[in-house]
């Protein structure tokens, strides 16, 4: 695995597999309803801009210092949960979580900042699964995935990000 010295700290490299944007929300704040029939859209590319997030998605600009203007999954975390639930077939589109991302665990991002290629963001707090997870993946996988649901990021730097099989960003100290 490739690493890099930042600040004092030797952290993995991360790779950007994939990038996702909706242009609306199919489960959020859809309690008690049916999902919405707003698809995950695959990017080979997409812009960040500060302190509002990735321009086109659902999310963007949705109110002042929003938590969650990125997010962020593991495809460490897909694989066994694809593995565990058998359902390979489905794209981690499903989980709605904006980037795809290798070569590290995530969840030791929050409260951090950190650069992915030449966006700088700011790891907030997990994005907690909800029960949409048990129809949208399988039954049981919101329980799977509590610990594990992704991270929601502030977007700190304007930029962009480019879906590759290309080490991106590095890890940097607050």
């Amino acid at each position: 695995m490739c690493r890099r010295h930042c600040a004092g700290l030797i952290l993995p490299a991360v790779i950007l597999e994939r990038i996702f944007i909706a242009q609306g929300h199919a489960y959020f704040g859809r309690h008690g309803q049916p999902a919405a029939a707003h698809p995950m859209e695959e990017l080979e590319r997409a812009e960040c801009v500060t302190g509002r997030g990735l321009r086109g998605d659902r999310f963007f600009g949705y109110r002042p210092d929003y938590k969650g203007q990125v997010t962020l999954f593991a495809r460490e975390v897909w694989e066994e949960l694809a593995t565990r639930f058998d359902c390979s077939n489905l794209s981690p589109a499903a989980l709605r979580r904006n980037l795809l991302v290798r070569g590290t665990d995530i969840n030791a991002l929050m409260g951090e900042t950190f650069t992915l290629g030449e966006v700088t963001l700011a790891g907030v707090e997990e994005c907690r699964p909800c029960y949409w997870m048990d129809r949208a993946i399988a039954p049981g996988a919101e329980d799977w995935l509590k610990g594990r649901g992704g991270l929601r990021c502030r977007v700190l730097t304007d930029g962009w990000l480019h879906a590759t099989a290309a080490v991106l960003g590095t890890f940097a100290q607050t």
